[in-house]
């Protein structure tokens, strides 16, 4: 087992962005300060807010306050029905997760989702910095042609902003993100959370705005178990049924944001005890 801390920020819209939010700063003030870690793995929406949180340009509580009010320059979106549906039958025709992750590309790359370029300039407004943290910042995302996990990084030679749209690129919601020319996917389509890259840190806390997992697709509960196999002390939190209702039925809708990142803040006062034990010991 190596040392050190990992926060891991999982995927789930911009209620989860949120979400996310409420409960750093909400552990924050209670005297726990996961903005501390020496290493930060961010998939989707935790990518957006592991970008913002290494940027060293905001507080955990500023943070917070960037998701109350009124979301300017929010694209609203929606993963219909069909879509849903579409994911599940790729599923069901896949044996193993990286065929199906495959599959879910070649949906993404066939769908009429907008311009990549105006998906960009959304994902450039939510950032504070668009240059990597000199902190250790680990964006995931999904090569849209082989199902290959991508996990960029300060080192890897692409752009903050391109590796953060590549991992918020929502199959059939937002188009595919072309980045050294490759096209790629949400990172949520590997993992919710990708907490597997944690691995070798001895303090992990994971935050899942989505809790579920199917058979080719890891649940955060399993990464997290499979960490704590390995020697690792690990807090996964999920959100409380008080965090779901905050949601809404619509992750994906930017008037959701504010009351998930309350929820988040509010759910955090149940949570100061465990967290601690983990992260200080």
């Amino acid at each position: 087992m190596g040392s050190g801390t990992a926060l891991v920020l999982g995927g789930g819209g911009l209620t989860g962005v949120g979400w996310e939010c409420g409960i750093l700063y909400g552990l924050a003030r209670a005297g726990v300060d996961l903005t501390t870690a020496d290493l930060v793995v961010g998939t989707s929406a935790g990518s957006v807010v592991g970008a913002q949180l290494t940027s060293g340009r905001l507080t955990a509580r500023e943070l917070y306050e960037r998701q109350l009010g009124d979301p300017v320059g929010e694209l609203p979106a929606r993963l219909g029905a069909g879509l849903i549906a579409r994911y599940a039958l790729a599923v069901l025709r896949s044996r193993e997760a990286t065929a199906y992750r495959r599959r879910v590309g070649a949906l993404a790359l066939a769908a009429d989702t907008g311009s990549e370029a105006e998906r960009r300039t959304v994902l450039e407004g939510r950032l504070v910095s668009h240059a990597w943290p000199e902190r250790r910042l680990v964006v995931t995302a999904v090569d849209a042609l082989t199902g290959d996990l991508r996990a960029f990084d300060k080192d890897g030679g692409s752009g903050l902003v391109d590796a953060v749209s590549a991992s918020c690129a929502v199959p059939g919601v937002w188009p595919p993100v072309t980045v050294g020319g490759r096209r790629f996917i949400d990172g949520g389509v590997r993992s919710a959370t990708n907490a597997d890259l944690a691995a070798g840190h001895d303090r992990v806390v994971v935050l899942a705005p989505i809790a579920r997992g199917t058979a080719l697709v890891p649940a955060p509960s399993a990464q997290a178990a499979r960490l704590r196999a390995a020697g690792a002390r690990v807090l996964l939190i999920t959100p409380s049924a008080a965090a779901r209702k905050a949601f809404g039925r619509n992750v994906l809708d930017p008037a959701r944001r504010d009351p998930a990142a309350r929820a988040g803040l509010a759910q955090a006062a149940e949570l100061a005890e465990a967290a601690e034990a983990v992260w200080t010991g």
